[in-house]
C-alpha cells in the first residue's frame, strides 16, 4: 500500500435512544435518503480503498441499507465493550493487514458534511504530516460537546468530554466535531492502550488525541466555520432542523438551475428527484422518490408526486400520485388520485375526484369527474362520463376492462370486468355493462320506471315530505 491509500470508518452502532423510535437512528430518512445514506455517499466521493461501517443496534437492518449504497463495504460488529474508541479499534482490525494509509472516521448521523470539506482537510492533513487531524467548530451552544484543549503553539493536546470537564473547560467554545483523519498504525497503537476510566465507563475515541500528543505525535485541529456542516442528529427536533436546512439548499439549487418555485417554504424535494429548466412548482408541492418532471410542466398547488414521470407542458393540480406516468400536455386534477401503474397519455385528462389505478389512458382520453378507473385500458379520444366505475374485483381476482377509441359513456356507467367496449361505442346513463359492446353500438340497461302514487303519505305520515306532498296534491300553498 502507498501512503495515498485511504479508508473511511463510519460509526453506526448507536441505538439513538433520544429519537424514541423503533427505527435505528441512522435509518431515519432525510430528503428521501436514510441518514447513513448521506454519509456513505460522502464517503464514496472520497474514492477510498475501503469503507468500514461499525454496526450493533438493529444490525441487520442497518447492514442491508449500507449494502444498498456501498456493495463492498466492510460490516464490522461492535462487541460488548462500549464506546466509539472500541468501535474504531474493531474497524481498524477489519481492514486488510497490509493497509497502511490514512483513515477518516465519521459518524453515521452527520448527513450534511460534504466531500469537498473532507477532501480539503485530507489534503491539509497529508501536507502537514500530522499523525492526527480533527475537525472542530464553534456552535451556538457548546453544552454537551467535547471541548478542544489546545497547546500554546495551536496544536491539540486533548479533548475533554462535557461530563468530565471542569467549569473552566466548559467555558471553552470550540468543540470536537467527531471527524478524524489519522494514520492507521498510529491510531491502532493509541486505541489499544486506552481504557474506560471515565464518567461513562466507555472507551472514548477522543482519548486517542491525548495519547498521541503525549507520545510526541503532532495533532492538529481544523476549525470549520460553518458549524451546521457538522451537526449530528440525536432527536426528532434536530432531524427537523437539519431537514429544513437541507430543503432550503435543495430548493435554492433548483431555482438557480431554472426551476420556478413560488413558495420555497412549502416545497419539499427529495434529493433523488430530477427537474428540467422551466418547470413551475406552485405552493404546497412535495416531490419524492424517482420523480422526474420535464420542461414547462406545472405542478401544484397542493400536490404530492412520488416515483412519477411528468412530461413537458403537463399540469398536475391538487393531486396525490404514486408511480404514475403523465404524458405531455396531459391535465390532472384537481383532487385526483393516481395509483401505481397509471399512464395518462398525451393530452389526456383525469379530473376532479377521480381515482385511477394500474390503467392506461391513450392520447386524448378523458375521465373528467367522480370516477374510479382500475385495471383498465382506455382508447384514444374516449370520454368517460361522470360517476363511472370499473368493477374490477370479483371477490378473489382482479380483471381488466378494455374500452376502445372514441367511446362515449353516459353518467354512472358501471363496467363489470372482464369486459370490452369496441371503438366508437356508447353507453346510456346508468348502464351496467356486463358483456362486450360491439363497435358503434349503444349499451343500455334500462328497466321501466314505476311511480307508486301516494307512497310517501302512506308510509311517512306526518313527515315534512308527506305534508309537502299533500299540499301539492290539494293545491294548497305553503304559508
Amino acid at each position: 500500500m502507498t501512503q495515498s491509500a485511504l479508508a473511511v470508518v463510519v460509526l453506526a452502532a448507536g441505538q439513538g435512544t433520544r429519537m424514541k423510535s423503533e427505527i435505528a437512528k441512522v435509518l431515519h430518512p432525510l430528503s428521501g435518503v436514510p441518514l447513513i445514506g448521506h454519509v456513505l455517499s460522502t464517503a464514496s466521493a472520497l474514492e477510498p480503498d475501503h469503507i468500514a461501517v461499525v454496526v450493533r443496534h438493529q444490525r441487520d437492518a442497518v447492514a442491508d441499507v449500507v449494502n444498498d449504497y456501498v456493495e463492498d463495504a466492510l460490516i464490522v460488529d461492535q462487541d460488548d465493550v462500549p464506546g466509539t474508541g472500541r468501535a474504531v479499534e474493531l474497524a481498524l482490525q477489519a481492514l486488510p493487514k497490509d493497509f497502511s494509509g490514512d483513515v477518516v472516521v465519521i459518524s453515521g448521523d452527520v448527513p450534511l458534511l460534504d466531500s469537498d470539506t473532507l477532501h480539503a482537510v485530507l489534503d491539509h492533513h497529508r501536507a502537514e504530516g500530522t499523525a492526527l487531524t480533527l475537525l472542530t467548530t464553534v456552535p451556538d451552544d457548546p453544552a454537551g460537546y467535547g471541548r478542544v484543549i489546545r497547546t500554546e503553539s495551536g496544536g491539540v493536546a486533548r479533548i475533554v468530554e462535557d461530563a468530565d470537564a471542569t467549569e473552566d473547560e466548559r467555558a471553552i467554545e470550540e468543540i470536537n466535531a467527531g471527524v478524524y483523519f489519522v494514520e492507521r498504525s498510529a491510531a491502532s497503537a493509541a486505541l489499544a492502550a486506552l481504557g474506560t476510566d471515565n464518567a461513562q465507563g466507555e472507551k472514548y475515541l477522543t482519548d486517542m488525541v491525548e495519547s498521541l500528543h503525549q507520545a510526541g505525535h503532532p495533532v492538529a485541529g481544523v476549525l470549520v466555520e460553518d458549524s451546521w456542516l457538522l451537526e449530528g442528529i440525536n432527536d426528532r427536533a434536530q432531524l427537523s432542523d437539519v431537514q429544513a436546512r437541507l430543503t432550503r439548499m435543495t430548493v435554492r439549487g433548483w431555482q438557480l438551475s431554472g426551476v420556478t418555485i413560488q413558495d420555497p417554504a412549502s416545497t419539499m424535494i427529495d434529493l433523488s428527484v430530477e427537474l428540467a429548466p422551466d418547470v413551475t412548482l406552485l405552493p404546497g408541492v412535495h416531490l419524492g422518490g424517482s420523480t422526474r418532471i420535464d420542461s414547462h410542466a406545472t405542478i401544484g398547488p397542493d400536490t404530492t408526486l412520488v416515483d412519477c414521470t411528468v412530461e413537458s407542458h403537463a399540469t398536475v393540480v391538487r393531486t396525490h400520485a404514486l408511480g404514475a406516468h403523465i404524458h405531455e400536455h396531459a391535465s390532472i386534477g384537481p383532487f385526483s388520485y393516481l395509483r401505481p401503474g397509471t399512464s395518462v397519455g398525451p393530452e389526456g385528462k383525469v379530473g376532479a375526484f377521480v381515482e385511477v389505478k394500474n390503467s392506461t389512458l391513450q392520447r386524448g382520453a378523458k375521465v373528467p369527474h367522480l370516477s374510479y378507473i382500475g385495471d383498465s385500458d382506455v382508447g384514444e379520444g374516449t370520454n368517460i362520463g361522470a360517476g363511472a366505475i370499473t368493477a374490477n374485483y370479483d371477490g378473489s381476482q382482479k380483471h381488466r376492462t378494455t374500452i376502445g377509441a372514441q367511446v362515449r359513456t353516459g353518467s354512472h356507467t358501471v363496467f363489470v370486468a372482464p369486459v370490452e367496449l369496441g371503438d366508437g361505442s356508447y353507453t346510456a346513463a346508468g348502464a351496467v355493462v356486463r358483456r362486450a359492446v360491439e363497435p358503434g353500438a349503444l349499451a343500455m340497461s334500462i328497466a321501466p320506471q314505476r311511480n307508486l302514487e301516494g307512497w310517501v303519505e302512506q308510509n311517512r305520515e306526518g313527515s315534512p315530505a308527506a305534508t309537502a306532498a299533500k299540499n301539492a296534491s290539494t293545491g294548497k300553498k305553503k304559508p
